[in-house]
């Protein structure tokens, strides 16, 4: 069986269903490249729990768990089948991990799951499931979760870690417009992850420009993490560039593999 990859991708705001931008089409390309998947698992900051829990529903609903955006967004489906078998493992992989985790039967895909499933697999024809990222995570945490999923990868399984390359709702809500620093934060997350710099990724905080103000709170950053640990050394990490939305989104995204799947970054 195909070895699938990971993948980090920056879901942006909700509009992002309907804005595909520069990162919709690339996403686009890469689903379309995907030789071998059977499944796909999100970690997305959208489901956070005490401890880690994993969607079990055969037939996940739609979330739309946001507020105040244009009526089209809460028409918008994402229809496809879960993965139980596939959940179960993820509990026992986890729990190897020395995770505390468990089955939630009810779950259903949140925004950070199926907006970007919406461009990546329009047809829905892959199923797909989520695991939670606990709230007290950090960044060794995050990368560590990751590694505990990882075997999935050698079934057939997609693991994306869903975020945003950067994250300031303040300034979002606000409309401020200051693309440069949210820019250099993200060419050092490039710099770092060609690098392989696993280090300086989890102490990013302390080393990378403008942390602090990119992502106050650490959530959409941790999926990062999340898709790095799931990589192996001899992985191949190619970079998809996403533009900048809102002026301060970055929507820069990355894919790990062992052999080239995609053009997207072209």
């Amino acid at each position: 069986m195909t070895t699938a990859p990971s993948l980090f991708v920056s879901h942006g705001s909700p509009m992002f269903a309907v804005e595909p931008g520069l990162l919709g089409p690339r996403l686009s390309a890469l689903g379309q490249s995907l030789q071998g998947v059977r499944a796909v698992l999100v970690v997305s900051p959208h489901w956070q729990t005490r401890g880690v829990r994993v969607m079990a529903s055969a037939r996940p609903e739609t979330i739309h768990d946001f507020g105040g955006f244009p009526p089209v967004l809460y028409t918008l489906r994402y229809d496809v089948d879960g993965a139980p078998d596939l959940a179960a493992q993820a509990v026992k992989l986890l729990a190897e991990g020395g995770f505390e985790a468990s089955i939630d039967p009810q779950r259903g895909l949140d925004h950070g799951a199926w907006v970007p499933m919406r461009h990546l697999r329009p047809q829905g024809d892959l199923p797909v499931f989520q695991v939670s990222l606990p709230h007290d995570i950090d960044a060794a945490g995050a990368l560590r979760l990751g590694a505990a999923l990882a075997p999935l990868r050698e079934q057939g399984v997609l693991i994306i870690g869903s975020g945003s390359m950067t994250h300031n709702l303040y300034e979002f809500r606000q409309h401020i417009q200051d693309p440069e620093y949210a820019q250099q934060f993200a060419d050092w997350v490039q710099s770092a992850v060609v690098r392989h710099d696993v280090g300086g990724l989890v102490d990013y905080r302390r080393r990378a420009p403008h942390a602090q103000r990119a992502h106050p709170t650490e959530e959409h950053y941790l999926p990062l993490l999340v898709a790095l640990g799931a990589s192996r050394a001899d992985d191949a990490a190619e970079f998809i560039e996403g533009g900048m939305t809102y002026g301060v989104l970055s929507m820069d995204s990355y894919l790990w593999s062992g052999t080239a799947v995609s053009a997207t970054a072209q």
